[in-house]
């Protein structure tokens, strides 16, 4: 991004440069001639008070504009104008530089802000004043000369010289075009300032090419040259000399791609590719399908062949063994020498060194008999019926001639650091503490003692124990308890006393709770003790049957006391109540369904009083709530209904009911029988009913007396009369 926004910002400086070009027209005047001191006009220059006469004070007017065929001295002088002020009398030479009077500068400069033409023309008038400070050129009169020339001019340093004359005077000056600071080209026109800045590295040459620095190229000289040899499409640099990498891509000039990672003996074309050197595959080339030519694992001239995934079998030459034919086979392991003869193992053979008095390829030919006494430590000799002879040796003696002292310690028979010692034909193994047997190899079962107590697991180690306790013990052998006070139970810098199997917390003044962790507002003076003996051991002291007792006597004590409240409070509100009707009884008709009224007058069946039951067995069903059918039978006590026989929590309650009701609505000791037998009202669904007689019968003599049926069904009553 930053390399994109520099070449903009070039190009647009270069495109600016193009059209703000920047360069000088320099005229010199070198030398004026006027011998005779005549004006154009060919009168006598006036000269001021005290001057000669004809003397001239000359000064000079000058344009610069384009090129003309025919020149005019007229304005406007495109190119630009200047009036000197007076530079001498008559003929005088002009230095370069500043001259006496500070507003003149010589040569006389006209800057350009657009490519030089190449081509001019100019316009040189001198004229005479007769007062310095008025140079005015409009006047004629004043006219010395005038030059009017047009040129060819190419753009450089060196000063094109000219002279014009024209009869009376002579007029010497030079000129050229130069172009200003970092600006080039024939009409300077070519832009180019040298910078070494992220935007460019460069200079600039004679005609204004940019020249890069050493290590950059471009256009504008922005593009570092990297190290020589750095892959171009592989590599970069930011820096002229260096070679940055690209993505999957390595080494010193980013010529190397990257493999797959886990290549082992692979190579790549292109980034991130495994390709299999030969006797490689898999897909990291880590299987060595020729594992004999690459490592070579058999030995002793073994033969190697390949069976593939990286496995081979070795063939191994006589005299060799092993997987890779490493181990050679030792000939004289079976002791092919006899009669003491010293066998050297050779490759796929043997030979015997044989004792004196022995021959043969296995020493088994003998040139001593018995009678040459060659047996040692008192073996005795036997002369063998082939030739030759046998010693038997002594105890504690060996070899053929009885000549090798056995040392039956030489093979450390003894184990686990026991001491062995040589008893002449046998050995002693003297074990080592914790160890015991032939050869000291039993270790000492030092839990057979059962050392732990308390039900601790012993472990048994060399000539050493260990026990692993249970909760509540410790030490070496389990035996002693475990401190109740071991981990600092008590809090709040109290002090804990152990009691037998449990601890209490002796707090610290203002403090208290089991374990004193609590902060109290206000202490008597003196510790408080705290047993959590039934706390930590989990045992449970006597239960407190006083309190609970006497918590369950207060308890029924209130409940007796607010039934006899309601009692009262129920009796006072049925004093209160008027005493009913006497004839209400048979000229109402009470159900506790809503809409089951009967008036009086309605035809009824008349029905034998030993066949009808009252029936009202939804009395309690539909009832709102018990209180609702206690105020319903005070409020209508001529009323009288019976419930069904199996709700038998009610059978007393209803029998006293009717016994308080005959004693108030008799007063002369006549009682009703109970009498009924069942009845099935409207297909049987009705249930058996007990009637009592009628309460407030109007005449004793009556023989009709009214009987209160009601269904089962809703919105249905039967009405009969006991005759």
């Amino acid at each position: 991004m930053g390399g994109r926004c520099a070449l903009a910002l070039a190009v647009v400086s270069a495109l600016l440069c193009q059209v703000w070009s920047s360069g000088v027209f320099e005229l010199k005047l070198q030398e004026f001639v006027n011998k005779k001191g005549l004006l154009g006009n060919r009168n006598c220059c006036r000269g001021g008070a005290g001057a000669p006469p004809c003397a001239c004070r000359t000064f000079f007017r000058v344009c610069l504009k384009h090129y003309q065929a025919s020149v005019s001295p007229e304005p406007p002088c495109t190119y630009g104008s200047a009036v000197t002020p007076v530079l001498g009398v008559d003929s005088f030479s002009l230095p370069d530089g500043a001259g006496a009077d500070p507003a003149f500068s010589n040569p006389i400069r006209f800057p350009f802000g657009f490519t030089w033409p190449g081509t001019f023309s100019l316009i040189i008038e001198a004229l005479h004043t007769d007062s310095p400070d008025d140079l005015a050129t409009e006047n004629p009169e004043r006219l010395i000369s005038r030059l009017a020339t047009q040129r060819h001019l190419t753009v450089g340093e060196e000063w094109s010289q000219d002279l014009h004359s024209s009869g009376r005077t002579d007029l010497k000056y030079s000129y050229r075009f130069v172009c200003d600071e970092h600006y080039y080209g024939e009409g300077c026109s070519v832009f180019c300032r040298p910078r070494d800045d992220a935007f460019g590295h460069f200079t600039c040459g004679e005609r204004g090419e940019k020249v890069c620095n050493p290590g950059w190229k471009g256009l504008y000289c922005t593009e570092p040259i990297c190290l020589p040899g750095c892959d171009e499409q592989h590599g970069f640099c930011d820096r002229p000399g260096d070679c940055k990498c690209r993505v999957g891509w390595q080494g010193r000039y980013c010529d190397e791609c990257i493999r797959y990672p886990g290549c082992l003996h692979g190579t790549c074309q292109q980034p991130w590719q495994c390709n299999c050197q030969e006797g490689w595959g898999g897909l990291f080339c880590n299987q060595d399908l020729n594992y004999c030519t690459h490592h070579k694992p058999c030995k002793n001239g073994a033969t190697c062949t390949n069976t593939g995934q990286g496995s081979y079998t070795c063939s191994c030459r006589p005299g060799y063994t092993g997987a890779t034919c490493e181990l050679g086979i030792d000939e004289c392991d079976p002791s092919p020498c006899k009669n003491g003869g010293s066998c050297t193992d050779l490759e796929n053979s043997y030979s015997c060194t044989c004792p004196p008095g022995f021959y043969g390829k296995i020493c088994e030919l003998s040139a001593m008999t018995c009678a040459d006494g060659p047996c040692f430590n008192g073996g005795r000799c036997s002369d063998s019926p082939d030739g030759g002879y046998s010693c038997r040796c002594p105890v504690g003696y060996s070899g053929f001639n009885c000549e090798k002292k056995i040392d039956y310690c030489s093979s450390s028979p003894c184990s686990n650091g026991a001491r062995c010692v040589d008893v002449g034909d046998a050995y002693l193994c003297r074990c080592q503490v914790g160890f015991s047997g032939r050869h000291c190899d039993d270790n000492v079962d030092d839990c057979a003692s059962s050392p732990c107590a308390n039900g601790g697991t012993c472990r048994d180690g060399v000539n050493d124990f260990s026990c692993t306790c249970p909760p509540g013990y410790t030490g070496r052998n389990c035996s002693a308890p475990v401190s109740r006070c071991e981990h600092a139970p008590c809090h709040n810098g109290a002090t804990c006393h152990e009691r037998g199997h449990r601890y209490v917390c002796e707090c610290a003044q203002g403090y208290g709770g089991p374990n004193c962790q609590f902060l109290l507002p206000e202490l008597p003076p003196g510790p408080a003790v705290v047993d959590l003996t039934e706390k930590l051991e989990g045992q449970g002291g006597p239960f407190p049957w006083v309190a609970v007792c006497a918590g369950v006597i207060l308890v029924l004590m209130l409940l007796l006391g607010c039934a006899a409240v309601v009692v009262c409070i129920r009796l006072r509100l049925q004093k209160r109540r008027p005493p009913a009707e006497p004839c209400r009884g048979e000229t109402e008709t009470m159900n506790n369904l809503a809409n089951c009224q009967r008036e009086k007058d309605i035809s009824v069946s008349v029905i034998g009083a030993t066949q009808i039951k009252n029936t009202n067995k939804k009395a309690d069903l539909h009832g709102d709530h018990g209180t609702d059918k206690n105020g319903f039978k005070a409020r209508y006590p001529a009323v009288d209904y019976n419930l069904v026989q199996d709700l038998k929590g009610d059978e007393a309650t209803i029998r006293d009911v009717h016994s308080k009701r005959d004693t108030k609505c008799q007063p002369q000791g006549s009682s009703g029988e109970e009498k009924g037998t069942p009845t099935t009202l409207r297909g049987g669904e009705a249930s058996e009913r007990k009637r009592p007689d009628s309460a407030c019968s109007t005449s004793k003599d009556t023989k009709y007396q009214s009987v209160y049926v009601i269904s089962e069904e809703k919105d249905e009553c039967v009405i009969a009369t006991e005759v």
